[in-house]
Parts: C-alpha cells; sequence; structure tokens
C-alpha cells in the first residue's frame, strides 16, 4: 500500500522560508513524476510544483522564482523549499503522483501571516 507523508509545515512571517518533506512507501518514486499540491481554506486543491523522472520541474505561475521542486530517488523522498513566502501561500500542502492519483496524506500546514 502506498503511503505519503509530509512534514516540514509551520508557521512564518511574510518573506520566511520552509522546506516541506515527503517520505513515500510502498512505491518508487524514482519510476513517478511526483507532484506538491496545495489547498487553501475554500478553494481547491492545486498543483503547485511537479518533478519528472527525467529530472523536468514545472511551477504554477503563483509559486515560479519563489519555490523548488527536488527528489531524492536514493531516500524516496520528494521536497518543496519555499522562499519569500506570502500570504496568500496559505494552505494545506501534500504530495502525490501527478498523473494517477493515490490516496492523498494527511498533508502539513503552512501558513504565513505576521
Amino acid at each position: 500500500q502506498v503511503r505519503l507523508v509530509e512534514s516540514g509545515g509551520g508557521l512564518v512571517q511574510p518573506g520566511g522560508s520552509l522546506r516541506l518533506s515527503c517520505a513515500a512507501s510502498g512505491t518508487v518514486i524514482r519510476f513517478k513524476t511526483m507532484g506538491w499540491y496545495r489547498q487553501a481554506p475554500g478553494q481547491q486543491r492545486e498543483l503547485v510544483a511537479s518533478s519528472t523522472i527525467g529530472g523536468t520541474t514545472n511551477y504554477a505561475d503563483s509559486v515560479k522564482g519563489r519555490f523548488t521542486i527536488s527528489r531524492d530517488n536514493n531516500k524516496n523522498a520528494l521536497y518543496l523549499q519555499m522562499n519569500s513566502l506570502k500570504p496568500d501561500d496559505t494552505a494545506v500542502y501534500y504530495c502525490n503522483f501527478v498523473s494517477s492519483l493515490v490516496d492523498w496524506g494527511q498533508g502539513t500546514q503552512v501558513t504565513v501571516s505576521s
């Protein structure tokens, strides 16, 4: 059974940084296009960053230039470095595959507020 566990969220002031981690088990992420998603209160879940097996990364316009997705295939882990955080980045962040979603993990809360 595939399990995705996100961590690293927290409360940060505008302009601050956080690094999110996603630990995957029951699967091997090196063969998968992986993504970071977020869901703000009252809004739909959206894909904000993705990483293909070939190393190509893509970002939503709202986070481009501020967020960096990376992976460590040896550790079966996915990361999201978030810099220059804004209040609009406040959301629960999740990792998952991009083309074949599996059960969502519990996510990690990111709150950007002064």
